[in-house]
């Protein structure tokens, strides 16, 4: 069982940048894959990007290839998602989910935060 909570949203004018933190609690956040998702209002919730539990594996949407990078720090139990170039398109909720093998598909996740507010917007 993990425990996940988002942090790091916000308003941001286009073509700028935020990070997102995802702080785990417990003692395997290390043996899990992590991923972001995010669903805008009317929008069914979609894959962003993913890491393995080593951090040596990635994968990311074709939408923010190049302008999105996900890391992870295992001792500080925490995944990040820094965001840069952002669009309006961008805007949405963001959520992590922990994984037991890396998945790019919401049913590959077995665990979930409770989601943060990215609004990219002049």
């Amino acid at each position: 069982q993990v425990q996940l909570v988002e942090s790091g949203g916000g308003l941001v004018q286009p073509g700028g940048s935020l990070r997102l933190s995802c702080a785990a609690s417990g003692r395997t956040f290390s043996t899990y894959a992590m991923g972001w998702f995010r669903q805008a209002p009317g929008k069914e919730r979609e894959f962003v990007a993913a890491i393995s539990w080593s951090g040596g594996n990635t994968r990311y949407a074709d939408s923010v290839k190049g302008r999105f990078t996900i890391t992870r720090d295992n001792a500080k139990n925490t995944v990040y998602l820094q965001m840069n170039n952002l669009k309006p398109e961008d805007t949405a909720v963001y959520y992590c989910a922990a994984a037991y093998s890396l998945a790019v598909v919401p049913g590959g996740y077995s665990f979930w935060g409770q989601g943060t507010q990215v609004t990219v917007s002049s």
